[in-house]
């Protein structure tokens, strides 16, 4: 990348005043903005309001026995299910791939456009938007707000306040009841959640979500961006000098100031100081400070800046995404540079195809079946009176199929052992047979007894589950503990 020096007399900005971190918080009141970053956001916050409240009640027949919500964190029957994919807890790597794959593309998306996800799709922006909308349609817009906070509590007042903290509170309870639907079979709660009968669970997490949401989106807003949210801070390592971020184009810009009708624009910038992009801003700062770390990226001081810029009949994009290499590039009088594909944007790429891939070869390559076999710890075995010794285990069988199994036990590796499952009676001809519910998981206690003539300190062997029915064959490899060396 060629290095750019800053020569030319259009040189950035000032800094933005030292701000006290302990200062009591400054109400911020967004101004709405018109144009097209404004209308996406829109979109953003319809397409994103409307998976998260329509997908709980998507149906999706897994057959009898099984849910048939299309998306659903069942703890109850231990298994997470979206759509035609059933994950299961000892399947836990692949949320954490999902989990992987979700931050590798964060970290893609943020190399390339900055805090677009800040911006348009993070949950905290969408709700404060939804809020914001609420707050507009009850107290008016930006100066309307303002004065209403100045003027003595009146009836005006009291009803404009509580009628917004009650449609808060109906949407902050909406957002709770529908987050309990993903772990709960949605039409279940609907009818139980009204008249007391719903789990427990169901009302603890629907009043923590209700409390937050009323909290963070109604109360704090632009607070939780700036101090509680760690993203900011991580997005300054994933960000560059060639990423495409809201910028204040101050090559165009300065040196700013006001500007009457008929007055030459020669000697000076584009930049009125009119002050718009400032009130339009969710977070409350002015963008012309240069990249600042409360900024979200929302865009809007760009519809702002671009509204003036045609009334004043000057060139929109004073405000726009941009590169810091662009603006140093036209500064100096070169012609801009643009660089999206980087080593660290194609890398971030290769990881996420990389991990893509991964998941979807275990997915599609993943058996049905599963057999756990966990040995007794204390003790770690049992001499009996005849001086035969005897160990326990757990057996633990997963079965991943729509299809109840009969599983014949044997085992290899001890010729002298026996084998008695507790609770299970040998069928003819002496063959112990595990039967295995169709997607489930069934417990056995296993006793396995060796004479004491065979009995000698630790021994391995290995227990066979051949299905009955198929001639499928599972094996688990374990340890016998006997006195001795």
């Amino acid at each position: 990348m060629t290095k750019v020096t800053l020569i030319s007399s259009k040189s950035p900005p000032p800094p933005p005043p030292t701000q006290d971190l302990y200062s009591k918080r400054r109400q911020v009141y967004p101004k709405l903005a018109h144009g097209k970053f404004r209308t996406v956001k829109w979109a953003a916050m319809a397409v994103a309001l409307g998976i998260y409240y329509l997908i709980p009640w998507l149906r999706w027949d897994r057959g009898a026995g099984a849910p048939d919500q299309a998306v659903l964190a069942d703890f109850a029957g231990e298994r997470f299910f979206f759509f035609s994919i059933e994950i299961w807890p000892q399947e836990a790597y692949y949320l954490a791939g999902l989990m992987i794959l979700a931050a590798v593309g964060l970290f893609l998306v943020t190399s390339l456009f900055g805090r677009v996800w800040c911006g348009y799709a993070c949950p905290q922006t969408v709700w404060t938007d939804l809020y914001i909308w609420v707050e507009r349609a009850f107290e008016g817009d930006r100066a309307a707000r303002m004065r209403l906070d100045t003027k003595p509590w009146s009836f005006d007042k009291a009803w404009r306040k509580i009628g917004k903290h009650i449609v808060w509170l109906i949407i902050a309870f909406l957002t709770g009841g529908a987050f309990i639907l993903y772990f709960h079979d949605a039409q279940m709660i609907a009818q139980t959640f009204f008249i007391g009968e719903a789990p427990l669970s169901a009302y603890w997490f629907a009043g923590i979500l209700t409390f937050t949401t009323y909290a963070l989106a109604g109360t704090m807003r632009e607070q939780v961006c700036t101090y509680l949210c760690p993203w900011p801070r991580i997005q300054a390592a994933l960000t560059d000098e060639d990423a495409l971020n809201v910028t204040y184009r101050y090559d165009r810009g300065e040196p700013r100031g006001p500007h009457r009708k008929g007055e030459s624009w020669e000697g000076r910038g584009d930049c009125i100081d009119c002050k718009q992009c400032v009130q339009v801003c969710p977070v409350g700062i002015d963008i012309r400070d240069g990249p600042q770390l409360e900024c979200i990226h929302c865009a809007l001081c760009i519809d702002a800046c671009d509204d003036i810029m045609k009334k004043i009949d000057r060139p929109t994009g004073l405000i726009a995404y941009d590169t810091d290499t662009a603006v140093a590039c036209r500064a100096t009088g070169q012609k801009a540079k643009y660089r999206l594909i980087r080593p660290r944007t194609v890398l971030y790429a290769v990881l996420m195809v990389g991990i893509a891939g991964l998941m979807a070869f275990g997915l599609l390559n993943r058996g049905t079946f599963e057999i756990n076999v966990l040995k007794d710890r204390s003790p770690p075995y049992i001499q009996l009176s005849n001086g035969d010794v005897r160990n326990g285990y757990a057996l633990k069988l997963v079965n991943k199929s729509g299809e109840t199994r009969d599983l014949s036990v044997d085992t290899l590796g001890i010729d002298e052992l026996e084998l008695e499952v507790v609770g299970l009676e040998r069928g003819e001809g002496g063959e112990l047979v595990l039967p295995v519910e169709a997607n489930g998981v069934d417990r056995y206690r296993l006793l396995v007894t060796v004479p004491s003539a065979a009995a000698d300190g630790r021994r391995y062997f290995t227990l066979v589950l051949t299905d009955t029915d198929t001639g499928e064959v599972h094996t688990n490899r374990t340890s016998f503990m006997a006195p001795g060396d």
